[in-house]
């Protein structure tokens, strides 16, 4: 059974405080996560403009590759961002990291918003961009391991499950908005605007949210946790190293908790558009629309699946999720052939489990690791399994659907990953209700025999004595 706060059973209102603080850190936590998405829909989508302004008209196929080539790079830097920006935060503190990256993204962003094309400046602008998107993937490798870890130790203990779900509510709402962003400009601009000017618009757009971002991150205070590190004098000096050689075991788990995340993310979000009008000859319009919906209810879902674990336990929520996974994704596909409708209740039945994964991942991967090395943890396990499983997921279904001629490929595919998120959550101990504060975090030379995954914050803990913000003491 979970184990939990004895204050979860209370019966009385939560202080509007403590209300007031867990939407401050839910803001700053979530912000960053939606101005990287935001771009990411944005370039995704104006993939074809982009191509035509930035690289030689002579040749649109080329320059079409080329553009989703530098959109792949951006993936596969984000393992060495993260390799930099979780020691960082682990060393400096959540605060700092945070508003470090949103002001690089953005920066970035905004950049290639006011960058001139291939006409005006010949190969310097697709030098610059990829310089750029580089920036923006590096930067982007330390957004999720700063985010999760700030979010984990700001909320309430009763609500963390469902203050860190917000992290992906912004990423959802970040895609949602990129995606609504240019249906508007591909709606009220010809084809001759979009590439003149048009184009920039999101960009622009990102920056000031960005500038947002960086301003509500710079005002707040860095993590209970955190601060009892720096009381306590014993903030690590290579959280990277110390990762390695104790925490190999949680490292592994929580990468098995993410990519099986990944992978129906990607697959639910994005390849799904493809895969319906490729191989089920449904219209694009039909299919985006789909994909929207999926989105939006997921917004409602997620932060839903996330309070639901702060109830019953992440692990009933995970391996719920992940033995539905397991179970009807060659089912889905095989109704996706029957028609739209059931491509439909199909979609919809898989972007459900999609958000009981998304609800639940994050907050448990940051309570397996110890508060030293938490960031580090949560950077390392994410980027690598982002780059490894993410973006090649739309590649591998299209080589692997020709190579066997099935349409059903997804299917076992995603059952693939769902295995590996039941093996790693079967492996690991319920941790809702866990003070997040370890004994070798106060004391690094502590035994490791003597953290306890599963207890709970007790007045003899030292968590009790360290400093908590109003919300950490509901």
């Amino acid at each position: 059974m979970p184990t939990r706060d004895s204050s979860a059973t209370t019966t009385e209102a939560e202080p509007a405080t403590d209300v007031v603080a867990l939407r401050r850190s839910v803001a700053a936590g979530a912000v960053g996560v939606f101005v990287h998405w935001f771009d990411w829909a944005a370039y995704a989508y104006l993939a074809g403009t982009v191509a035509t302004v930035f690289f030689p008209a002579d040749d649109s196929t080329t320059g079409l590759l080329a553009v989703f080539g530098v959109f792949a790079v951006s993936f596969g830097i984000r393992p060495i961002g993260a390799l930099v920006f979780g020691p960082l935060g682990d060393r400096i503190g959540r605060k700092r990291t945070l508003s470090l990256v949103i002001f690089m993204m953005s920066g970035a962003t905004l950049t290639i918003g006011l960058l001139p094309g291939y006409d005006s400046i010949g190969i310097a602008a697709p030098v610059l961009l990829v310089v750029l998107r580089l920036i923006q993937g590096f930067a982007a490798g330390g957004e999720f391991g700063s985010a999760a870890s700030f979010l984990a130790e700001s909320a309430p203990r009763r609500r963390r499950g469902f203050g860190v779900s917000w992290l992906e509510v912004g990423s959802l709402l970040g895609f949602l908005a990129g995606s609504f962003v240019f249906l508007i400009l591909s709606t009220a601009l010809d084809e001759s605007q979009l590439t003149a000017w048009g184009w920039r618009i999101p960009f622009l757009i990102a920056a000031p949210l960005g500038v947002i971002g960086f301003i509500i991150r710079s005002k707040i205070e860095d993590t209970p946790e955190y601060r009892a590190l720096e009381a306590g004098g014993t903030v690590p000096s290579s959280p990277a190293r110390e990762l390695l050689r104790s925490h190999k075991r949680e490292l592994l788990q929580a990468a098995g908790l993410m990519a099986a995340m990944h992978v129906p993310f990607y697959a639910v979000l994005t390849y799904l558009v493809t895969y319906e009008t490729d191989h089920l000859g449904h219209s694009a319009d039909n299919a985006a629309l789909l994909s929207t919906v999926i989105s939006l209810m997921g917004l409602a879902l997620v932060p839903l699946f996330g309070a639901l674990s702060d109830r019953v336990g992440r692990k009933p929520v995970f391996i719920g999720a992940t033995a539905a996974l397991l179970v009807l994704s060659t089912p889905a596909f095989l109704l996706m052939r029957t028609g739209l409708v059931g491509t439909w209740i199909a979609g919809l039945l898989l972007g459900a489990i999609l958000a009981a994964i998304l609800g639940t991942y994050a907050v448990w991967s940051a309570e397996i690791f110890p508060t030293r090395t938490r960031q580090s943890g949560l950077s390392v396990a994410y980027n690598i399994t982002a780059a490894l499983f993410a973006g090649t997921v739309p590649y591998l279904m299209t080589v692997l659907i020709s190579a066997t001629g099935s349409t059903l490929v997804p299917g076992p595919y995603l059952m693939v990953f769902a295995v590996g998120g039941l093996v790693a959550a079967l492996t690991l101990k319920e941790t809702v209700g866990t003070t997040l504060l370890r004994p070798e975090d106060i004391s690094p030379t502590a035994p490791e025999s003597a953290v306890s995954p599963e207890s709970s914050e007790s007045p003899e803990s030292p968590a009790a004595h360290t400093p908590h913000t109003p919300a950490e003491r509901v």
